[in-house]
Order: structure tokens, then C-alpha cells, then sequence
């Protein structure tokens, strides 16, 4: 039986004599996620926390404000987490230019039909390989390893986003080689997926509830995912394994019990005066 090990340190080795530029890309792309993070975090931080505190509180889904501590965790994995997502990143792009995955480079070789499609694709792509390997890192034997860390955040804020153990880092970054893996996807379409993640991935954590609440009500509450669906996950620990749909928990069972009720408590509450 052939180990693991040397096809490894083989196909890395190709990787970094085809690729001279690997250490330069991996830096931009590390710059560049940060950027990102920070900028959306930054700026939902100061929306929800700071410029607009008082008159959104009543949509603070746990009343109570992270600690100054807990925030600076939060800052700090992330910053682990940046660097892992740009090496995992630079990796998926050198291997993409030696013809290793369906990336493609001219948006005329598919289409812009496709172009648009392969985001959605992308995301739905995502959604299903969050729910599975989130769920599966509940797994007792796996949680301490790789999922204990995000947990530390029972009252998230929008730092949290990122705010993973090293384990768990590689397994949420394994989402960029499976997507050019089974996907053809240009980079720029990449990209936006990129940005769509980013960004939900902050309004989940941000700790306020943002939907109005005739959402409930309607047949989109069988779709859409909510902060609070996903800040109970943080408080309960168990359930609400989703994303940025509602579909599989719904499907499998696993929204909490709890979920519509509390969504109609935090968005029936009444706007604090001053």
C-alpha cells in the first residue's frame, strides 16, 4: 500500500517548482482576505456596536455585550485563520494555472449565463459542505479539536466570522479547491462568491437580527437563514447547522426547537426610547 506522506511532499514539490511565485501570491491573497475581513467586520462593528447601539438594541438577539476579552480572542484566531485561508487560497490558484482544476480564465469559454450560474452553484455548493462538515464537527472525538474555539464565542460579534481553531480553519478553506475542483468557475466569479461569504458570514455573527419579522410568516422562513438562527446555534451549542439557507436543517431535522419562537420574540421587541 503506497503512504500518504511522500505523494504528498511529491505533489507539493510540484507545486512550488511549477509555481516560483507561490510565497508572493500567498501573501497577496492573505493581504487581501484581511482586507476584507476587516472591512466588513470593522464596519459591522461599528454600525451595530458604536454608531448605531442604542437604536438597534432592541434587535441585539442576547441583550448583553461581548466583553473587550472576548473580542480580542476573537481578533486574534482570525488572524491565524487569514493566513491559513491565503495559503489554502494560493494553493487553489497555482494548482488552478497548472491545469489541475476547471478554473477558467476567459468568461466567452462558458458564458455569461454560466458565469452568473457557477456563483449560485458555487453557494449552494457551500451551503451543503457547511451544514455536513459543521455538523460533523460536533462529533464529540472531533468538537475539541476543531470546533471548541468558535464555541468560546457564545455571544458572537461580528469578529467571529473568522474566529476559528487552526483544525477548523483548513476544513472551512476546503471549500476553495472543491469549488474549482467540481466547478467550472472563472476567477472573477470566484471572487464574488468570495464577497457574498464574507459578508453573510459577518451579518450572521454580528448578533442582531436584521430580517423583519413578517419573514416568519411566510414561506421564506423554509429558505432563508437568520442571525438568530445562527447566534442560538452559538448559545444552545446543538442545532441550526446551517449557512446561508434554512433548507438543511429543515430537511434533516436540526433547527432548534426554539428557533421561530425566539426569531418572533427579538423582532416583536419594542424600540428602547433615547
Amino acid at each position: 500500500m503506497l503512504e500518504a506522506g511522500p505523494i504528498v511532499n511529491q505533489l507539493s514539490q510540484s507545486l512550488f517548482d511549477s509555481d516560483p511565485a507561490f510565497i508572493q501570491r500567498a501573501f497577496n491573497m492573505t493581504t487581501a482576505v484581511g482586507l476584507r475581513y476587516f472591512l466588513f467586520a470593522g464596519l459591522a462593528w461599528l454600525l451595530a456596536y458604536g454608531l448605531f447601539r442604542n437604536c438597534w438594541s432592541h434587535r441585539k438577539i442576547i441583550p448583553r455585550l461581548p466583553q473587550a476579552s472576548e473580542v480580542r480572542r476573537e481578533v486574534g484566531y482570525s488572524l491565524v485563520t487569514l493566513v491559513l485561508f491565503g495559503l489554502i487560497g494560493a494553493a487553489t490558484i497555482s494548482a488552478a494555472r497548472q491545469g489541475w482544476t476547471q478554473m477558467y480564465w476567459k468568461i466567452p469559454e462558458h458564458g455569461w449565463g454560466w458565469f452568473f450560474g457557477s456563483i449560485v452553484a458555487a453557494i449552494l455548493l457551500h451551503d451543503t459542505y457547511f451544514y455536513w462538515t459543521h455538523r460533523l464537527m460536533h462529533h464529540p472525538r472531533l468538537f475539541p479539536v476543531f470546533h471548541r474555539v468558535h464555541h468560546l464565542s457564545n455571544n458572537p460579534s461580528p469578529w467571529a466570522a473568522y474566529s476559528f481553531a487552526p483544525a477548523e480553519a483548513v476544513v472551512e478553506a476546503g471549500i476553495f479547491p472543491l469549488t474549482v475542483m467540481v466547478l467550472p468557475i472563472h476567477p472573477l466569479a470566484f471572487g464574488l462568491f468570495m464577497l457574498w461569504q464574507i459578508l453573510f458570514n459577518v451579518a450572521g455573527h454580528t448578533g442582531f437580527e436584521f430580517h423583519p419579522k413578517w419573514v416568519m410568516n411566510t414561506p421564506l422562513r423554509f429558505l432563508l437563514n437568520t442571525p438568530t438562527n445562527h447566534v442560538m446555534h452559538h448559545e444552545k451549542m446543538r442545532g441550526n447547522y446551517g449557512l446561508y439557507f434554512n433548507v438543511w436543517d429543515r430537511l434533516m431535522g436540526t433547527n432548534h426547537p426554539d428557533y421561530e419562537s425566539r426569531f418572533r420574540e427579538v423582532t416583536s421587541r419594542s424600540v428602547q426610547p433615547g
